[in-house]
């Protein structure tokens, strides 16, 4: 149930003093708090799997990994150098990796 902040808080005796049509009222006007969903709304926001995306294009900058960076021969991400856990043989290991 959703709470007020900015309303002033009831003391004990407030509470007392509301009449039993009140307390009824609230109780069957708990049904009307739920939230209406337009079906239609939530499919077109669905992606799904598979989707023809070949008109899409994408505005992402891709910087070109730096001298002080490599990337892990397991996972394929680029990490900075502070992250090589082991250099064997040319395959260069991130510390993540190699845990």
């Amino acid at each position: 149930m959703a709470t007020d902040y900015d309303s002033p808080r009831k003391t004990d005796d407030d509470l007392s003093e509301d009449s039993l049509q009140e307390l009824q009222a609230r109780r069957t006007d708990k049904s009307s708090g739920s939230i209406d969903i337009d079906e239609t709304d939530l499919a077109e926001s669905l992606e799904l799997p598979g989707a023809d995306l070949s008109n899409e294009e994408l505005s992402l900058r891709v910087i070109p990994r730096q001298a002080d960076e490599f990337t892990c021969s397991r996972c394929f991400l680029v990490h900075h150098r502070s992250q090589l856990a082991s250099d064997k043989g040319g395959q260069q290991i991130c510390r993540e990796c190699a845990a």
